[in-house]
Order: structure tokens, then C-alpha cells, then sequence
């Protein structure tokens, strides 16, 4: 078992293997990628709330409807 490890790194010394440089703008691909799938997730979402599609939650409908929420009727 040893002996076909060792002939494996010595086929193969760095497999996979990535720079700082390479792994940084992987990351910043990504987080761009996230980040304007989470926008678009969002418009939509403000769209459908507009055109009453879609039932607000609670937070949605105090920053949009705030009078719902005023105690002072009462």
C-alpha cells in the first residue's frame, strides 16, 4: 500500500493544484455570481408584492403598509 502511494506522487507531484491568485478570483466569481442571483431573487420578489402575486410576510408589509400597524387607534 505504501509502494502504490508513493509511485502515485511521483506520477502526479501536484495534482490539483491551485495558486493564491486563481483561488481569489474563483471566490470573487462566486460571490459576484451569489450576489446578483440574490438581487434578481429580490426584484422579483418586490415585483410580485406589487402586483399582489404573493402574500407579504411581516416584515414586507411594515415597509410597505405601515398604518397596519399603528396602535394608536387604540
Amino acid at each position: 500500500m505504501g509502494e502504490e502511494h508513493q509511485q502515485q506522487s511521483i506520477q502526479n507531484p501536484n495534482p490539483n493544484r491551485i495558486t493564491k491568485e486563481q483561488f481569489l478570483n474563483w471566490k470573487r466569481q462566486k460571490d459576484a455570481d451569489a450576489s446578483a442571483r440574490k438581487a434578481e431573487v429580490a426584484r422579483k420578489r418586490e415585483e410580485d408584492i406589487a402586483a399582489g402575486a404573493v402574500q407579504m410576510n411581516g416584515r414586507e408589509l411594515f415597509l410597505h403598509e405601515p398604518w397596519v400597524f399603528d396602535n394608536t387607534l387604540y
